[in-house]
């Protein structure tokens, strides 16, 4: 099974784009994204489900667990793909165990240290966030998170994927890539610039220019 990508964003132009692409494999949305979109939230989650089949990530308000699982409920009715985005708190853990014996799946968020990561694995989480960007914001190395999660869930044979978040660049990709996280959340941005480079671009220019020289058609 191949790394994953999700792209990180609630613009659902973006992501019908880049699903027509094929480089889509589910999305990530949150409270910033929705409120940059300016839509109302349920809608948006609702026809993001009807562009992607894989996974689309709906993130509760709530802080407290009676809350969020109120909440969950009604998302998880929105449509079979969502998955309920919870953050890794003691009351997030308590939903996400849960929502994991109804048959509801789950993304913890806000993670920043391995132990986090563990009590997610715990509690049962299908898919678990740690933050690359914000880590890097702090002088932290997000990458060694990646790196200590991946291996204390292959030491355990946790279920739970590991979804490298706050990417910010395509080397966060090739590094999360490395590292062994499952699935990669990206904004479309960053996306696209993951097929360019200068080289391709140079080699392209002067392949057209020799094509027309020949005076040629292929149809």
């Amino acid at each position: 099974m191949g790394m994953k990508f999700f792209v990180d964003t609630a613009v659902t132009s973006d992501i019908a784009e880049l699903y027509d692409y094929g480089l889509v494999d589910g999305v990530t949305t949150n409270p910033t994204l929705v409120a940059k979109s300016g839509r109302d939230f349920k809608g948006v989650i609702g026809e993001i489900c009807q562009i992607v089949e894989g996974p689309v990530s709906a993130e509760v308000a709530a802080l407290d667990h009676d809350g969020m699982l109120a909440e969950a409920q009604v998302l998880a009715a929105i449509a079979d793909n969502v998955v309920i985005k919870l953050p890794l708190t003691l009351d997030g853990l308590k939903t996400c165990r849960i929502l994991r014996a109804r048959g509801v799946k789950t993304n913890v968020t806000l993670c920043f240290s391995a132990n986090q990561a563990l009590l997610a694995a715990k509690a049962g989480a299908s898919y678990i966030s740690p933050f690359l960007g914000r880590l890097d914001d702090l002088k932290i190395d997000g990458m060694a998170l990646i790196r200590d999660i991946r291996t204390i869930y292959d030491n355990y044979g946790f279920e739970t994927e590991v979804l490298a978040a706050s990417i910010r660049s395509p080397n966060h990709v090739k590094e999360a890539a490395l590292a062994g996280a499952d699935v990669a959340t990206i904004p479309p941005g960053v996306i696209k610039s993951l097929a360019k480079h200068v080289l391709t671009d140079k080699g392209l220019a002067q392949f057209a220019k020799d094509w027309a020289d020949t005076g040629q058609s292929i149809l």
